[in-house]
């Protein structure tokens, strides 16, 4: 076997699992999971019409590449969403259909890790982060080199800190805005940032962006890397390429449809590889993809959703808790009174809600572990589902101080 496996952590949902070992919730409590951040909100009915009404195209091998329909979908819907320059987003070369952000994410890195030079090759990630970035760059043969992101920082990592020998070895920069777990948005300015750091470095940037449609002022929605290199007039969004994923925004996790758009020479060696890789998305799923690619009024509505359950639950929770205050992503990151695993631990005893110590979403660093005494919700159930669960957490807190 390959041995960089042994170099993988163990996931946080089986640390968390091996946390809850032998400990009984109450029975007459239901339970309460805001540990998994899987979209719970009705999946639209017209996507699913369209898997019905293509079913039909199962029996058709799909290309690698995707359909001119759906590339030209994405393209348009970048151009809109990231007020792009006409044109800009060829959907021959600049956009590339994934079976979802995840194993994009993964794949991507693989693909642009060089290991042939001497010096052994950087990932550079914020941290706490999503645990595909660690592993992705593992398994390439690269080390991390960790951005802690703190309060202090706005929860966004600070590029202007990273010493220049670090930059040196960097070949790939990962980044996440929103951010997961803390829901921290970078800005144009700090985007533009990165881009002129990987120009004078010549590193890559690997903008994790499928939060960007979970946001909770309607008029503000989060900037990207595209937009960042469009307001600079790069055009060609050279060294950068953006992850978006139609599981957060449009309700749809099982459908395993996102896109990788961006640096149209980078897109090409991808596609290569993700020739060999065998990843391509069913044809069935391509036309479920147009369809929720090409409507934004069912996108509007989830935001909706979102922002009621947001100004119910931080209402509950704001006199026992301090977190952030959330602008986009569906997750609270708040501070816990004790040890963050003996919250987590503690709150499924007393009250059978589970969510994830904010420990098991970071890594040790000279300045200690940015996780540590926090927790993250994830604010995915149903409005009123999230309310008991706020209602359960406010308890608890309180019997804490008793």
């Amino acid at each position: 076997m390959n041995p960089k496996l042994d170099l993988l952590h163990p996931y946080p949902f089986e640390r968390l699992k091996a946390l809850m070992v032998g400990i009984v919730p109450p029975a007459h409590l239901s339970p309460i999971a805001l540990s998994i951040g899987e979209p719970k909100h009705q999946s639209p009915g017209f996507v699913k019409q369209a898997l019905i009404d293509n079913i039909d195209q199962i029996a058709i091998y799909p290309t690698t590449k995707g359909s001119p329909q759906l590339r030209q979908a994405i393209s348009q819907w970048c151009t809109t969403r990231f007020n792009l320059p006409s044109n800009s987003m060829d959907p021959e070369q600049n956009v590339l259909p994934v079976t979802g952000t995840r194993e994009a994410l993964f794949a991507f890195t693989q693909a642009v890790v060089d290991t042939s030079a001497t010096v052994i090759p950087l990932v550079v990630s914020p941290n706490p982060f999503y645990q595909i970035y660690e592993g992705a760059a593992l398994l390439a043969g690269a080390e991390l080199h960790f951005l802690d992101c703190t309060l202090g920082n706005g929860f966004i990592p600070d590029l202007s800190t990273v010493a220049p020998e670090v930059w040196e070895r960097c070949q790939l920069l990962q980044i996440c805005t929103p951010g997961n777990p803390t829901g921290a948005v970078m800005s144009i300015e700090q985007l533009q940032q990165a881009i002129r750091l990987a120009d004078q470095y010549d590193f890559i940037i690997a903008s994790d962006e499928c939060y960007s449609e979970v946001y909770l002022d309607e008029q503000n929605p989060p900037p990207g890397i595209l937009e960042a290199c469009a307001a600079m007039g790069r055009t060609d969004f050279s060294r950068c390429v953006a992850f978006h994923s139609l599981s957060k925004r449009s309700n749809l996790p099982g459908l395993r449809s996102g896109f990788v758009a961006g640096d149209a020479r980078l897109l090409s060696d991808f596609l290569r590889y993700r020739t060999y890789h065998g990843c391509a998305m069913s044809m069935t799923t391509q036309a479920a993809s147009v369809a929720a690619w090409s409507d934004e009024t069912h996108v509007i509505d989830n935001r909706r959703q979102y922002r009621e359950k947001f100004a119910a639950v931080t209402e509950i929770l704001k006199d026992v808790l301090t977190f952030p205050e959330p602008t986009a992503s569906f997750y609270l990151w708040p501070e816990t009174p004790i040890d963050d695993t003996e919250f987590a631990a503690g709150l499924f005893a007393q009250q059978n809600v589970t969510l994830l110590p904010g420990r098991y979403l970071s890594r040790d660093t000279d300045d200690g572990n940015p996780g540590k005494g926090r927790v993250r919700m994830a604010l995915v159930a149903e409005t009123e589902v999230c309310i008991e669960a706020a209602l359960r957490i406010k308890q608890y807190v309180q019997s804490l101080a008793d």
